[in-house]
């Protein structure tokens, strides 16, 4: 399978991470990645950039050492209603934008808080991607998940991250394979992402291949395999084919 894409990654500037732009650019130019997006976390988790951060990227240049950069941001979901950290105004001028659930910004709730969650979430015209819809503090109906996805246009993350050994969010097999199988039965696509905090990181997708091959997820319901079929789904592009 064609690994061409790693659009969830985090550099320096999200203050957790370990890695400049050009480092990342760099490492994922030696995985033979050929679109990167690089998210750097939204204002409210403790440590990440501010606004003013996020207003500037007209000033980055994306095509660098060969290969597509887009410039976007992991948004906070805030509460159980789908609020979020930034404003749709400058939202729309992401060149893709990631939601997720994190506990520093949000207090895991019931199954059915916590679906609500996303469900407003994916309502927002401007988010392109549900970051790692799989932390055991967030327990979720995964039938309304994807039936929201497949509704709004927007891609379920497949996180490595979260599938390696080490993962604070527990191991995710049971319910990544209960995503996918529905996945498959509604025919909504998928994206791999490393989630990477580090260079070394980029492009690391080996947890998730490994799921994925083993429950014969279809390949074409999985766009890393050519960035064609990712545009539909990214704001950068969407105005565009």
């Amino acid at each position: 399978m064609k690994d061409l894409m790693d659009l969830h990654t985090h550099t320096i500037a999200s203050g957790h991470a370990y890695s400049t732009i050009t480092e990342m650019i760099a490492a994922a130019c030696d995985k033979g990645i050929k679109l990167l997006g690089i998210t750097e976390h939204a204002p409210k988790m403790p440590g990440s950039c501010g606004i003013l951060y996020f207003s500037n990227f007209r000033a980055l240049p994306r095509e660098r050492m060969g290969i597509s950069v887009l410039f976007g941001v992991e948004l906070n979901i805030m509460d159980y209603e789908g609020n979020v950290d930034l404003p749709d105004d400058l939202l729309r001028e992401m060149d893709l934008v990631v939601a997720s659930l994190h506990t520093p910004c949000i207090h895991p709730g019931t199954v059915e808080e916590n679906t609500r969650a996303y469900l407003n979430a994916m309502k927002n015209p401007y988010i392109n991607i549900i970051g790692h819809p799989d932390d055991k503090r967030y327990p979720v109906d995964y039938r309304a998940v994807v039936e929201s996805a497949k509704e709004h246009g927007i891609l379920l993350e497949v996180n490595n991250s979260s599938l390696k050994p080490t993962s604070f969010r527990g191991d995710p097999t049971e319910r990544y394979t209960r995503m996918l199988e529905l996945c498959r039965e509604y025919g909504q696509p998928i994206i791999m992402d490393s989630d990477a905090h580090v260079d070394v990181a980029v492009g690391e997708h080996d947890c998730a291949k490994r799921l994925i091959e083993e429950i014969k997820f279809p390949e074409e319901l999985i766009v890393n395999t050519s960035p064609d079929k990712v545009k539909k789904y990214l704001n950068c592009y969407k105005n565009k084919i």
